[in-house]
Order: structure tokens, then sequence, then C-alpha cells
């Protein structure tokens, strides 16, 4: 886990889908705080802390938490407020929080269901429950067994979730759409050269050449654009928001 951390943590500056994961998540999270910079935020599972200082912290004071001691240890170096921490278990008190993240964690955590239930008992009444997680079991490839991936989701799974932990689901839409079609070939002939090649470690974490990545990342980015007016039909993450009712 601390190679594949130490990973993230160099690609997560510069990376084409880092930066297009931003570019989808920030406007997002500005919509929801409403122009407010005090709102209490928890992010859970935190990993590196490079979402609670780059998309989180403008809004207000941010929590994290992470099971992983090295992922606690990166995100205290940036100077987050981050505490280890088990996500079906969560140390906080009910209610207290106005908005709770969970970014791309969620399809390698067992129970699913105990960790959203746990999201939905800390925000406040009114609070929002936002999650990104993996979507679709055709894109399973090497960086599903790198990080273990417990499962990927469909949109109905993903709303599932949100209707079981008792939120008003908002919002579930797929992202990284227009990289579709280029992650769905490389992840089939990862699939099929496994067995002639056994498991190899996860390849897409490692930073383009410089004209591809601007290429990929002006993509990803328009795209962005777009989902923020429009429902994207396909994609290999999904993004569901979810509120607390009053």
């Amino acid at each position: 886990m601390a190679d594949r951390l130490e990973l993230t943590s160099r690609a997560e500056a510069t990376h084409f889908w880092f930066r297009g994961f931003r570019a989808f998540i920030a406007p997002v999270i500005r919509d929801l705080s409403k122009g407010r910079r005090d709102l209490r935020i928890i992010d859970c599972g935190c990993g590196t802390g490079h979402n609670i200082s780059l998309v989180l912290a403008p809004y207000g004071r941010v929590v994290g938490f992470d099971l992983d001691q090295g992922g606690v240890a990166m995100a205290r170096a940036q100077g987050a407020h981050v505490v280890r921490a088990d996500a079906t278990h969560m140390p906080f008190a009910s209610d207290s929080f106005d908005l709770a993240t969970s970014f791309d964690v969620m399809q390698c955590l067992e129970p699913d269901a105990a960790v959203v239930r746990e999201m939905a008992r800390l925000v406040r009444p009114g609070g929002a429950v936002v999650v990104t997680m993996a979507a679709l079991e055709i894109l399973r490839g090497d960086h599903s067994e790198s990080w273990q991936e417990v499962r990927r989701y469909t949109p109905a799974a993903a709303r599932e979730l949100f209707v079981q932990a008792g939120l008003h689901v908002e919002r579930v839409t797929f992202l990284f759409g227009s990289l579709f079609p280029l992650m769905l070939t490389v992840r089939l002939v990862q699939r099929l050269l496994r067995p002639f090649r056994g498991h190899r470690p996860d390849t897409d974490i490692a930073v383009p050449s410089p004209p591809i990545n601007g290429l990929l990342t002006a993509v990803v980015k328009a795209e962005a654009v777009v989902a923020r007016r429009f429902s994207i039909p396909v994609g290999s993450s999904l993004l569901v928001v979810g509120k607390k009712p009053e």
C-alpha cells in the first residue's frame, strides 16, 4: 500500500485523471457550499490528503481519516487534520458535519452499505454526502487488482446504497465518459493477457508523456464542463450526491 500511495502522491498534481477528477468535483462542492466558507467537512478515506487541500479546504474546516497509517502520515505532512480510523465505525459524533465526502475508495471497502450509513449518520439534517466510486465490472483490469477492488458499481447499485442509508439521492452520473473507449480497450487487453503474463503492477497511475497528458487533460476538462449541464451516459467512475432529510 505504501508504494501505491507514493505513486498516487506523485501523480496527483499533474496526471490527466486527477486533473479531470478535480474539474468534475470542484463545481459540485462549490454548488453545495452555497457561498459558505465555514462548513464542517469530513473526508472519508482521505488517502494522501490532496483532495482535502485542493478541493475541500476552501469551504471550511476539514477533518479527514484513513485506515492506512502511511496515508495518514502523508496527509498530515501537508498540514491536513487527519486521524486513523475505520470507515465502518467512524469515531465522530452524529449530525456534526455539513458535508461528508468519499472519493474513489468505496469500491475497496466491505461492507460498503455500512460505510454510507456512517456517512449519513455524521451529516446534520439537510447536509450532503458526496461519493465517487469505480463503475462497471467490464472495466476491471490491472488497476482493480492492484488496489484490491471488491466491486465496481452500476448507477442502480450506487443509488440503492444511498437510499438504504436514508439519503435523498439528488444526482447519479458517470464521470470520464470521454475516456471510456480507451479504458475499455486497455482493460480488455489486460484481462486477455493475464493468463500469459500474470498480474502486473498498476500502470494506469503513471503520468503519460507531456503531449499525451496535456491532450487527455484537455479532453476530460471539456467533458467536465459538459457534465455541469448534462448527465454523462457511460464512464469509468460514478458520482453520487445525496442529502439527509431535514
